[in-house]
């Protein structure tokens, strides 16, 4: 059973006011923590990095992890696109476990936990609970890539994560999830 992990970190981050994926984080930025914790559970050539606004300045500071990329130039379209772009390259996978390059508190810990419960259940959708909705980090089986596939516009999975309940398996999120869209985020994520 192969699965991939497919980091989406194509936005413009235009709430930012900045290249989010770049603010410092720890020893990194918050897409390198997100990629170190990665690493260290997937084979670095099973990690996909989907980019579009500031692929190239993304790319160069990441030139230090190996990881592939995934270039999405209908970006700007919303997040289903890079979905789109991600799943389209790697429909060779058994499962994709699908995280967003701005969860830098996503841990290796949380990751594990969360390819456990997939391996135990998968005919099932792994999925991340927290504000009371299924969200991302979620790894999604083979058989839902044809879902994922249609998905347009901007806000990702959500709808099917919180509609295919029977096939869903939930991980808490335990105040991992700090997805940082604007300055006060990031604010937050440096000085808890």
């Amino acid at each position: 059973m192969k699965i991939a992990m497919l980091v989406l970190a194509a936005g413009k981050a235009s709430r930012m006011g900045s290249v989010k994926q770049l603010l410092p984080y720890k020893n990194s930025s918050i897409l390198g923590t997100v990629l170190e914790s990665s690493i260290k559970v997937f084979n670095s050539e099973d990690i996909y990095v989907v980019l579009g606004a500031n692929a190239q300045t993304i790319k160069e500071s990441l030139r230090n992890y190996t990881v592939n990329y995934i270039i999405n130039g209908d970006f700007a379209s919303g997040l289903s696109s890079s979905i789109y772009s991600g799943v389209t390259k790697l429909s060779n996978y058994d499962a994709i476990l699908i995280a967003l390059g701005d969860q830098p508190k996503i841990d290796v810990t949380y990751i594990n936990e969360m390819v456990t419960l997939y391996q135990k259940n998968k005919e099932c959708i792994v999925v991340s609970r927290y504000d009371g909705f299924n969200g991302v980090p979620a790894i999604f089986p083979k058989t839902f890539y044809p879902k994922l596939l249609n998905l347009t516009g901007d806000k990702g999975a959500k709808q099917l994560l919180n509609s295919e309940l029977n096939f869903i398996k939930t991980v808490a999120s335990s105040g991992k999830l700090l997805d940082i869209d604007t300055p006060e985020d990031y604010q937050k994520l440096i000085n808890p």
